[in-house]
């Protein structure tokens, strides 16, 4: 049944207020590169970012609303449209394109050059937006009743509360500047450890926790379920795992390490068996749960994409009014065609002819995918992993069935990924954007226009973001494990017929398949799996302060969620403030002058100082949550 005749949005179609205006322009496009080179950071650590719309609309809501003194709803829908569109850009970018960076390391490669990371970026970026554009009126319109657009839809709820929103925007700022100045005092001045851990030497398990404020509002976001299954993951990988690695093989030398393992573990501990065996265990078990989604999807898929199709035949809207007008097709076909092109023709993106027929018809495909099933199951359930993989495991044995079984064919194919994976992340955030401007009465064509100058400032910025986390600190490391850009460099290495551990993958690969059968999870385990136990334990933390408030006594419902909701809001604070301050000092680090700041050589206070500032931590969480005072 289709009730979308009925529907009136809050703003009528007739009545022009702000929308498209300097100050959301500016606004949104700070909040694009904001967000997206904290959330770059983020992803680069732990393998997984949140979204931007809620924190930007907030934001723009507390300046608009308050500092301004504007009543413009439409205006803040445009801020967190650009906004959002940064976070986005950086999801698909960080999953793919550090491979070219750790081929560069391995001297297998020339260093991937800003330009060639801006033209994939903004290539990946405008066809995601170009390509969800005819399905509108299709999915947003005809199929209002039945896709509800999750994060789309609480965006809009978060807008339409506006009288909450300079409240509601001094948590996500609190969050910011707390976490910014916790990130400084452990990694800038280093007085408290990153890491608090404990050993255990005859058993060689280890476990411990990270001082770090994102992964708290990581784990507090994500709640008690995928935090728990994130730290099963590392409980299997460093308490039982290494043990045994140890236990079974102490004077075996087993590639690809050069060394005995008890060798191995004398000088680097349970962190060098880690790294040398168990991540490619971890890297097994994070393939095949991608595969594994994308398996279960295909019916959803397949149906998603006929539906698409039928809805899209006469689904052109010929009405004239504001609330029904796209950027026009004639556009839409001309910016496709001309960002083809740009793949094929521009000689500093490594992508042949068949590579663009690959992402014109995959790009496509998986926007189409993309833009409908964020609207059955929520941006965080599309399988944006699972669609990235496969298209790389078809683009490299097609590079590979032309005889290009060399660096420039695994670089050729890491590139189409990575436009495919920026391609499936925007459309998603797009259609959740468009949700939330049919609701409140936005014009798409302006939304959409939006949604490009964000795709085009995050373009602009990620390839320096990228360049400067790599000089830092490189990718790979404790730093920044870049998890699924080391997965999909694996993959590519395996199919070109690369060196790699095939066993310690294929344990993986039946660990996941094990996991399955028992209706386990396998994405968040085998995350857990790949990532040290220190960060998935703070992560767990914050699931459990979840657990806690959630299921409390004698609080009704109402509060709980309006509590929850600050909770939210203050961990996405958390999140981008520590993002920043990583980029703060990853430029400090990169100019020689991050080492004056620290302090550790005069003053460290050890595992205790550690303990003290995580509590420190979650009592401010507690206190922008549950212990907020509400304005009269």
């Amino acid at each position: 049944m289709n009730d979308n005749k009925e529907f009136k949005p809050y703003i009528p179609a007739e009545k022009i207020t702000p929308e498209f205006t300097v100050t959301s322009i500016i606004m949104g496009v700070i909040l694009a590169v904001v967000f997206g080179a904290a959330n770059a950071y983020l992803g680069l650590r732990v393998g997984m970012t949140v979204s931007a719309s809620i924190p930007a609309a907030v934001i723009s809501m507390g300046v608009i609303r308050v500092i301004l003194k504007k009543n413009s709803i439409l205006e803040s829908n445009m801020v967190q449209t650009i906004g959002s569109a940064g976070e986005s850009l950086a999801a698909g970018a960080i999953f793919t394109m550090p491979a070219l960076f750790l081929w560069a390391q391995e001297g297998l490669s020339e260093m991937p050059s800003l330009v060639e990371i801006t033209l994939i970026a903004l290539c990946g970026g405008v066809l995601g937006v170009l390509f969800m554009v005819p399905l509108r009126n299709a999915l947003i319109v005809k199929e209002h009743a039945n896709l509800l657009y999750p994060e789309g839809t609480a965006c809009a709820e978060v807008l339409l509360a506006g009288e909450e929103g300079g409240s509601n925007a001094s948590t996500v700022f609190s969050g910011m500047g707390l976490a910014a100045l916790f990130k400084f005092i452990v990694d800038g001045i280093k007085v408290i450890p990153a890491d608090v851990s404990a050993a255990f030497k005859s058993f060689k398990g280890e476990i411990g926790m990270e001082v770090y404020p994102a992964l708290l509002g990581v784990g507090y976001i994500v709640g008690p379920r995928i935090a728990s299954f994130m730290f099963v993951g590392s409980l299997v990988g460093w308490m039982v795992i290494i043990p045994l690695i140890c236990l079974f093989g102490p004077d075996t030398v087993m590639y690809p390490g050069t060394t005995s393992i008890i060798s191995l573990y004398t000088e680097g501990g349970a962190s060098a068996i880690w790294s040398t065996y168990v991540k490619y265990i971890g890297a097994g078990a994070i393939a095949t749960g991608g595969i594994i989604s994308l398996i279960k999807s295909l019916p959803l898929i397949i149906s998603t994409f006929r539906d698409s199709m039928k809805s899209m035949k006469g689904s052109q809207s010929t009405s004239t009014a504001r609330t029904a007008q796209d950027l026009p097709m004639s556009f839409i076909g001309l910016g496709i065609l001309a960002m083809i092109v740009i793949i094929w023709v521009v000689p500093a993106i490594p992508v042949n002819l068949l590579g663009a027929a690959i992402i014109v018809v995959f790009g496509f495909f998986f926007a189409t995918v993309s833009s409908r099933m964020v609207g059955l199951i929520g941006s965080s359930n599309n399988p944006v992993s699972g669609m990235a993989i496969a298209t790389l495991l078809i683009a490299t044995f097609a590079i590979k069935a032309t005889g290009d079984t060399g660096i420039t064919g695994m670089t050729g194919a890491i590139a189409i990924g990575s436009v495919i994976c920026i391609v499936a992340a925007i459309a998603g955030d797009t259609s959740q954007d468009l949700k939330t401007g049919y609701l409140l009465g936005a014009t798409p064509k302006k939304q959409q226009i939006g949604e490009l100058i964000g795709v085009i400032a995050a373009g602009l910025a990620i390839g320096g973001v990228l360049y400067l986390l790599n000089n830092a600190w490189g990718y790979g490391g404790a730093e920044v494990p870049a998890p699924q850009a080391t997965l999909m460099k694996m993959i590519v290495e395996g199919i070109m017929g690369g060196k790699l551990p095939w066993t310690l993958v294929f344990v993986g690969v039946f660990l996941a398949l094990g996991l399955e059968i028992l209706r386990i999870p396998v994405m968040p385990f085998a995350i857990g799996l790949y990532l040290p136990i220190y960060l998935n334990a703070t992560i767990m933390i914050g699931g459990v302060i979840r657990w806690l408030l959630d299921n409390r006594k004698g609080v009704d419902e109402k509060t709980k969620s309006q509590q929850s909701t600050d909770g939210t809001l203050y961990c996405a604070g958390m999140i981008a403030g520590e993002g920043l301050v990583g980029i703060l000092l990853a430029i400090l680090a990169v100019v020689n002058v991050g080492g004056y700041l620290d302090l550790s050589g005069k003053v460290n206070f050890g595992n205790i100082g550690g303990v003290v500032l995580m509590i420190v931590m979650i009592l401010s969480l507690l206190k922008f949550s549950i212990w907020k005072k509400k304005k009269a």
